[in-house]
């Protein structure tokens, strides 16, 4: 059975909290399940006309366009907030082609998934108190070395790897960091794979796990269960293995293409 966790339903939540890559999927099903739940939310994303859709949704949400891969962009729009919860979310993907091998490609996913969250987290780290989190959102991609994912599972296993060290050194702060790493999740971003996709959720189901993180206190978290289970077997195999099942996983692709 594919299931995700839910908010725990006595859980008492804290005061604000802002999210990033709010304009859709992951980020806006968040953002729309978090003000339901009684936080008073901050979305920021590039696309002010959805996020101006987002906030007549639901008044509790604030809204904030501007260019997370923009320091200066990022340090005026959210350098003086102060928030409980801080979601980084905000992300992109590309597919390598080796025929046409780009660096640029690099540079684009890796401003998105990686810098973004660096640029956050400058702007927001000297309005952190005590007892405030940060989640930040990575992939299980990072776990396997899939076909054509150099840019963005190497993105991901940065962001991961980031989040950790913010972990340890946060820690006299008094500050959470958690990460958390999804599956495959309908949105725009997936809707243009042409690729089996095992196990795909809903963007509300993935934002139900989000907020059941936080929730958790786990500092790292995995969903959905099932096939996150199976990649996290997966990852733990020789990697001579691992590369096997991506390769065999590489023609099927091929193959169905």
């Amino acid at each position: 059975m594919n299931t995700v966790p839910a908010v725990a339903p006595n859980a008492t939540p804290l005061k604000s909290m802002l999210i990033t890559g709010a304009s859709s999927g992951i980020g806006r099903a968040t953002a729309l399940a978090a003000a339901a739940a009684g936080w008073k939310v901050i979305a920021c994303g590039r696309d002010a006309a959805r996020l101006a859709e987002l906030a007549a949704a639901q008044p509790a949400i604030e809204t904030r366009a501007f260019d997370l891969t923009n320091l200066d962009a990022c340090c005026a729009a959210l350098g003086t907030v102060v928030v409980d919860v801080a979601i980084l979310n905000a992300g992109h993907c590309e597919y390598v082609d080796m025929d046409d091998f780009d660096p640029a490609l690099f540079h684009r996913v890796f401003e998105a998934n990686f810098f973004s969250a660096v640029n956050t987290v400058a702007a927001l780290l000297p309005g952190l108190r005590q007892g405030a989190k940060l989640l930040l959102v990575d992939s299980l991609a990072r776990l396997l070395p899939f076909t054509r994912s150099e840019a963005y599972g190497a993105s991901k296993a940065a962001l991961f790897y980031f989040a950790k060290c913010l972990e340890v050194d946060l820690h006299e702060r008094g500050i959470v960091v958690q990460t958390v790493s999804p599956g495959f999740v309908r949105t725009p971003l997936t809707d243009r794979n042409r690729f089996s996709m095992p196990l795909l959720i809903e963007p509300e189901q993935a934002a139900a796990a989000i907020l059941g993180r936080l929730q958790s206190g786990e500092r790292t978290g995995y969903f959905p269960l099932v096939f996150a289970s199976l990649i996290r077997l997966l990852s733990t195999l020789p990697h001579r293995w691992q590369t096997a099942v991506c390769r065999a996983l590489a023609r099927r692709e091929r193959s169905a293409a």
